[in-house]
């Protein structure tokens, strides 16, 4: 079942016109409502993805139905002709996600593309640094109400902690004065491991000092907001701060990812891995190498056909992606084949890994049509780094280890 859009407004004319073109440009069933007797029996029945609500209804002229829509859980896009500068500030201290005035087509087309940020909002988590528990409760409302997913944490250290332990971050919020760690030393550090390609940093910060906010951007933060500010102002550099990283990502993946996997492509996994060992070369850390093929895949090919095959690959990739660390490597390197390397790893934990990845996929089930599955293996051949060898040495001998798995009977790991 689609999800569904309340719009409330008492100009028939304008709600018709306002759900046709919701309905013609976003996959959602619009429900209309011209008063608020209406708009209460909707909101008793329905939950809904987002609300549109007229300030001024015949029987609630005061903007009762705004109320009531919050009342209900609901989130809410308030729709007025009133332009009046103090009644518009009035109005944004509610809940609201936004305050759009009915002037002409325009502001239709922003409401829809209002939606489909929220839409997309739902595929970020954000994570909120701040001393002050009131401003870091304040944050997480307004930012949960724009549909992203919400941490919230109260220095810096916890800040690191988390971000090494979660890989769907996509934008942090960071206090400049804290305790233990400041904003200025956090963002310095996350950039050490997150470039302005994988993750948004604005700092927030009551501080007014301009030398504070120019050592923000110069040690790597995408923008700087001054508190107190407004829901206008936060809404728009959060969302226009996650739309730029997300035009990053889009131009990025075309160049770096495989494009049926979504996997990195060989291309970047020779020059990540290139700087990664640049990286550790007088550190000593150790990584493990794994080269992996489909067992038998020209037979599924020929059996069901290259668009099963196809389907076969990609839930393959799914479960190598999940099954390894945010900081490890998983690249399709041709058809049926694909490279993993598990970085700062011993032998025994790699090992441990790979096997359980191993029988991650002998225990699924592809579903290829309403009532029939098939089953398919994989075989890798493990290297660990450490003897010397360069980067193509390893590859080599991994695909030796996985000559041996192949004929040793397929569906097991071989380590040199």
């Amino acid at each position: 079942m689609s999800q569904k859009i309340l719009v409330v407004e008492d100009n028939k004319t304008l709600a018709k016109l306002i759900s046709k073109k919701i309905e013609a440009a976003l996959n959602f069933k619009v429900d209309t409502a011209y008063s608020l007797k209406e708009a209460k029996l909707f909101l008793k029945t329905y939950k809904y993805f987002v609300t549109l609500l007229d300030i001024n209804l015949p029987d609630a002229p005061n903007g009762e139905v705004i109320d009531y829509a919050l009342s209900k859980e609901n989130r809410a896009i308030v729709l007025s002709g009133n332009i009046d500068k103090k009644f518009r500030k009035k109005i944004l201290q509610k809940n609201i996600i936004d305050y759009v005035n009915k002037s002409g087509i325009n502001d239709i087309n922003y409401i829809i593309q209002t939606i489909k940020r929220l839409q997309k909002n739902q595929n970020h988590t954000v994570l909120v640094v701040d001393a002050s528990i009131v401003f870091r409760q304040q944050m997480k409302d307004m930012l949960q109400n724009l549909f992203f997913k919400v941490i919230t944490v109260a220095h810096g250290e916890e800040a690191i902690s988390i971000m090494h332990t979660r890989n769907d971050i996509t934008l942090v919020l960071t206090d400049y004065n804290m305790p233990v760690m400041d904003g200025l030393v956090l963002t310095s550090e996350l950039r050490k491991d997150y470039s302005k390609n994988e993750v948004a940093i604005l700092a927030v910060s009551s501080n007014k000092d301009d030398e504070i906010n120019a050592l923000f951007l110069k040690n790597g933060a995408n923008d700087y907001i001054t508190k107190p500010f407004s829901k206008e102002e936060f809404s728009c550099r959060i969302n226009n701060s996650i739309e730029a990283l997300e035009n990053i990502q889009i131009i990025t993946n075309h160049t770096n990812r495989d494009y049926l996997t979504g996997l990195y492509n060989k291309n970047y996994f020779f020059n990540s891995m290139n700087d990664y060992e640049e990286e550790i070369k007088d550190s000593g850390e150790k990584y493990a190498l794994a080269m992996i093929d489909i067992d038998n895949f020209k037979n599924i090919n020929d059996k069901y056909g290259h668009d099963i095959g196809d389907k076969v690959i990609i839930s393959i990739s799914e479960v190598l992606r999940t099954g390894t660390n945010y900081r490890d490597i998983v690249a399709r390197f041709s058809g049926e084949e694909f490279c993993i390397v598990l970085k700062n790893i011993n032998r025994y934990s790699a090992l441990d890994i790979f096997q359980r990845i191993r029988e991650e996929v002998e225990n699924f089930s592809f579903n290829i049509s309403k009532d029939k599955f098939i089953k398919s293996t994989i075989s890798m051949g493990v290297v660990i780094s450490g003897g010397g060898d360069s980067l193509d040495e390893m590859i080599n001998q991994a695909d030796m280890m996985l000559y041996k798995a192949k004929n040793a009977g397929r569906n097991q790991v071989i380590v040199e």
